[in-house]
């Protein structure tokens, strides 16, 4: 081994005039306490930086320093170092040279490491300095549970035999040293590390499908041993307190966990299907809490028109769009900013998501009928300031918020709508009088989630064809436009997107808009929310997206045909049904 190696760290900073002697020792105290590696320490205490300790280190020991977030790494040598091994020694095997590995270490003076590692790995190694806290984002990158899940599959499916009742699980007394628990755990905890919104267990003819959906998108794992199938779904059922005798009709059920350090609610939907049970779990990560306004990703013009509104004393305000688009998380941060010791806050939801002090949140139950309608009647007499109604879904539940709003109270609800306009026109189609939904609505916000760029593989984006084509009718100037892409690397699992951003437009009721409402006059209504100042529809707040760089033309484009296909107009053409004598005009698409 090179002889600079046997310098230890300490010694090295104090040679290189990075710290003190007297440094050194308060930095040895301080990790004696902490446990923690020297290099973290004195890191974390300020004495050096990250940057400046590598560069000491690739310089003294004659090593590359090595980016990883930029280093396209050999996902099969990584796996020649176990994660525990990896996470211990602060390691990574980056690439496979032939004759020898190339390992990355946050702390390559560190010979104790140095040494198991050499023991630990099949090849003599090449040592790279590398970021600690890129290593770590790495090991969740890399060290998925995908092999462990499908591990431990195998290992239930030759336990339990196909022809062998799997109702007999349930009565197991140690469930941790089941193997259907320790596989359900490797699901959830692979599920957390990706940050996945939901998990999908679904029995195919001659496999068992485990999806996740990552940022809006579903990712698939097959696993062949689909007859263990059946004790997932009793196990999950028995967490969620469904009846596990039940198999023909459909059950939802909710339960909690603690999950690599974070608290997990996770709502459980089971359904029969063809070859079993199909099973949707929602995770809602408690530990991250409730997002507020600004981190929804509004616009900061828009925002400050929202905040207004939402300070208003009465009124509703309806904040729609498609499952999934999150209108939950924006009435949430709204309810957050309105939640104060003054104001007195009722919601009816189904489900609660995220409980939240001093507001009392009501869980609907359809089985005793609790229903928003029933609920909403009784809270307008439990002396309310904001009422919150989880979803506008009949016309009862419509009327009651309408005059709810009307009697001094400030209504929230969401509303399954393509965009704003067509929210209030649903509201009519729902039997809601004319004059009552232009009394009380107060103002529309319609949105969508699209994906953003991942930050460490963006590159230029030049449009083809047919994207220039759609550019001319939103934009004339944005075909000149410098857009961008994700090019695909390790930190967004080569997708090119790393997590959504909101896409948002917001209607405010204008006396032209209200007159037509009156009128019921939806045609003279939708001119009108054209018309009126300040109003964006999506595409182009989408598209501003894309000219910042935030997203992709791709996604602009996706969730202009979502519209368009909402709406029934065929792209190819740009003309719906009801306008067959004129071309739609794409701006308000």
């Amino acid at each position: 081994m090179n002889v600079k190696m046997r310098v230890r760290l300490g010694d090295l900073l104090v040679q290189q005039g990075a710290i003190t002697d007297e440094q050194l020792q308060q930095a040895l105290t301080e990790q004696r306490k902490t446990g923690r590696k020297l290099g973290a320490t004195v890191i974390n205490m300020g004495l050096v930086s990250e940057q400046q300790l590598l560069t000491i280190l690739s310089q003294h020991l004659n090593v590359p320093l090595i980016d990883i977030d930029h280093y396209r790494i050999n996902q099969q040598a990584v796996k020649l170092l176990p994660e525990v091994q990896a996470r211990r020694y602060r390691a990574l095997v980056l690439d496979d040279k032939g004759e020898s590995l190339l390992v990355g270490m946050s702390d390559p003076a560190d010979l104790a490491a140095v040494d198991s590692l050499t023991e630990l790995l099949p090849k003599p190694m090449e040592l790279a300095v590398v970021s600690e806290s890129q290593l770590f984002s790495a090991y969740d990158n890399f060290y998925r549970r995908t092999e462990d899940i499908a591990s431990f599959a195998q290992e239930l499916a030759e336990e339990y035999q196909q022809d062998q009742d799997f109702e007999l699980l349930g009565g197991l007394e140690n469930e941790q040293d089941t193997a259907v628990a320790r596989l359900l755990q490797s699901i959830f905890e692979d599920a957390v590390q990706t940050k996945a919104s939901d998990i999908h267990i679904e029995p195919d003819e001659n496999a068992l499908r485990i999806r996740q959906r990552v940022d809006g998108v579903l990712q698939e794992n097959v696993i062949q041993e689909k007859n263990i199938a059946s004790a997932l779904v009793l196990r999950l059922k028995l967490m969620s307190g469904l009846d596990i005798s039940e198999k023909r009709l459909p059950q939802d059920g909710r339960t909690h966990m603690r999950i690599k350090g974070h608290s997990v609610d996770i709502r459980v939907s089971t359904m029969p299907v063809q070859h079993g049970e199909s099973v949707v779990m929602r995770l809602l990560d408690q530990s991250a809490g409730v997002l507020t306004l600004e981190q929804t990703g509004m616009p900061t013009a828009m925002l400050s028109r929202f905040r207004n509104l939402l300070h208003r004393p009465h009124g509703m305000i309806l904040v729609t769009g498609p499952t999934g688009s999150g209108k939950t998380t924006t009435l949430y941060g709204a309810l957050s900013e309105l939640n104060k010791p003054e104001s007195k806050i009722i919601t009816v939801e189904d489900p609660v998501e995220y409980r939240l002090p001093r507001i009392n949140q009501v869980q609907i139950n359809n089985r005793i009928d609790l229903t928003f309608s029933h609920v909403l009647r009784t809270t307008l007499r439990q002396d309310p300031d904001i009422i919150m109604v989880g979803e506008m879904r009949d016309h009862e539940t419509v009327e009651i918020g309408l005059r709810g709003a009307l009697t001094g109270h400030l209504v929230l609800s969401t509303l399954h709508t393509n965009d704003a306009i067509s929210s209030a026109i649903r509201l009519l189609d729902m039997g809601a009088p004319g004059y009552l939904v232009a009394s009380a609505l107060r103002a529309i916000v319609a949105q969508r989630l699209v994906r953003k760029i991942c930050e460490n593989c963006v590159i230029d984006d030049e449009p083809d064809a047919d994207e220039l084509f759609w550019l001319q009718h939103l934009d004339e100037k944005a075909a000149t436009i410098n857009f961008k892409k994700g090019r695909g690397c390790q930190k967004c699992n080569q997708t090119g997107y790393r997590g959504r951003v909101g896409v948002f437009e917001l209607l405010e009721m204008t006396d032209a808009m209200m007159n037509a409402l009156k009128q019921s006059d939806t045609v003279a209504f939708a001119e009108a929310a054209k018309r009126s100042i300040g109003y964006q529809p999506l595409s182009h707040v989408a598209l501003t997206y894309a000219k910042m760089g935030i997203t992709t033309l791709d996604e602009v484009l996706k969730l202009i045909e979502m519209v368009a296909e909402e709406r029934r107009v065929p792209v190819a053409t740009g003309q719906s049904e009801n306008e067959a004598d004129g071309a739609v005009d794409y701006g308000d698409v």
